[in-house]
């Protein structure tokens, strides 16, 4: 899943009452990247949070 995804499902969960927020997801153990993401609900949004690596910088020209 990714974090986009996560913060969806965080919706979903949020408004069925089926999961209480704060809870954490792991992410990427397939490929070799077990990441940890927090899913939390702040002032009425879902917020996805964890830990992050750049791997890839640039710039969009128009």
């Amino acid at each position: 899943m990714t974090g986009s995804l996560n913060a969806s499902i965080g919706q979903w969960f949020l408004a069925r009452g089926d999961v209480p927020l704060p809870y954490t997801v792991s992410q990427g153990a397939r490929v070799g990247r077990a990441g940890l993401l927090t899913v939390s609900h702040v002032e009425g949004a879902v917020w996805v949070g964890g830990a992050a690596i750049t791997r890839i910088v640039g710039e969009v020209a128009m």
